[in-house]
C-alpha cells in the first residue's frame, strides 16, 4: 500500500471514529466489560453471518447490516455513496461480476477488533481474505480491510458509515 493510500485510509477510520465519539449521551450510565463484551459479540456474530459465503442470498445477507432507511455512507474502490440503493447496486454489482464465478470461495477473518463507544454505537476494523478458485480453476485471494461504524437501532445494530480498502495483490 502506498503510503498515500495508507495515510487517506488512517485518516478515514480517525474521521469515521471521531463522528461517533460522543455516541453516549450525556449523564447515560458508562457500559459495563460485560456490556461491551455481549455488544462486540452481537456486531461480530452479525458480520460473519452476513459475509459466510456457504450460504444463499448474499446480497440479501449483505444489506441486512445495513439500514432499512436512512443514510448510508459507504466509501470503497475510491468511490462514496450515501444512499441504500446505490450501496446495494455495488454490491449487487460486485456479486454477480466476481464474487458468484468464485469457486469454492471461504471467508476469512484475520483480525477483526470492535470498539464499544456507546450503549448505542461501535466501531468495528477488520482485516479479511476470501481465498478461492478462478473459473479456471487457478487459487486466487482477494481481501483487505473493512471499517465500519454501527448504531443500534431498536434491537438490531447497523453499519451507517464504512470504509473498505483492498488489499494490494499478492505476488
Amino acid at each position: 500500500m502506498t503510503t498515500i493510500r495508507r495515510c487517506v485510509t488512517l485518516l478515514a477510520a480517525a474521521a469515521i471514529t471521531a463522528q461517533v465519539a460522543c455516541a453516549r449521551p450525556a449523564g447515560s450510565p458508562a457500559l459495563s466489560a460485560t456490556q461491551r463484551a455481549a455488544i462486540a459479540d452481537t456486531i461480530r456474530g452479525r458480520m460473519k453471518a452476513a459475509c459466510d459465503l456457504s450460504a444463499p442470498n448474499f446480497v440479501a445477507r449483505l444489506m441486512s447490516l445495513y439500514p432499512d432507511t436512512g443514510r448510508v455512507i459507504s466509501a470503497t474502490g475510491g468511490r462514496i455513496t450515501t444512499t441504500r440503493a446505490a450501496l446495494e447496486q455495488n454490491i449487487r454489482t460486485f456479486w454477480e461480476s466476481t464474487g458468484q464465478n468464485m469457486r469454492q470461495p471461504r471467508w476469512v477473518w484475520d483480525t477483526m477488533a470492535v470498539d464499544v463507544l456507546g450503549p448505542n454505537a461501535a466501531v468495528l476494523t477488520a482485516t479479511y481474505r476470501i481465498p478461492h478458485l478462478t473459473p479456471r480453476g487457478m487459487p486466487h485471494v482477494v481481501g483487505g480491510a473493512w471499517t465500519a461504524v454501527f448504531e443500534r437501532r431498536g434491537s438490531t445494530w447497523v453499519i451507517v458509515q464504512e470504509h473498505l480498502s483492498d488489499a494490494p495483490p499478492i505476488g
